[in-house]
């Protein structure tokens, strides 16, 4: 009896550990219509002191943001995902080299061209690593579907 009282107790705090390893960003996803074709958004919302990496944050130090569009034969895409929001810069204890980082909300914007005027979507992965003052949490997946 003893031995399945410490198994309970045991699992339980194994349980509250892992719900607290949950992922504090919340992501939307959408896309609008511009003269020449679209702009895909997707944003995340994090809560303080929480951040998330930008996708230029250097070498060495935490996973930097990553996005992965699936092939479409009716997309194109116009250059490189942009970041809009407020990006801070500093020299990180933990990982032993400078980051670049955004807290509170950013913005990353891909433009797409369509070619013809059809309805379709657009596939897209995003890789992210998020860290507070004191804990980094695993990298994390979302996929994304966003119509055009």
């Amino acid at each position: 009896m003893r031995k399945i009282i410490c198994f309970i107790v045991g699992a339980l705090f194994v349980f509250n550990a892992m719900a607290q390893l949950k992922d504090p960003v919340k992501w939307t996803a959408t896309s609008r219509k511009k003269a020449n074709g679209y702009e895909v958004v997707l944003t995340a919302t994090l809560p303080k002191p929480w951040h998330i990496y930008s996708q230029n944050t250097g070498e060495g130090g935490p996973v930097a943001t990553s996005f992965k569009f699936t092939k479409n034969p009716l997309l194109t895409f116009d250059g490189a995902v942009k970041e809009i929001g407020k990006l801070k810069e500093n020299y990180d204890k933990l990982f032993e080299t400078k980051v670049k980082y955004y807290g509170d909300k950013v913005d990353f914007v891909q433009a797409v061209k369509v070619r013809g005027n059809v309805k379709t979507n657009v596939n897209v992965t995003v890789e992210y690593m998020t860290c507070d003052d004191s804990q980094c949490l695993p990298p994390t997946k979302k996929s994304f579907n966003v119509s055009l």
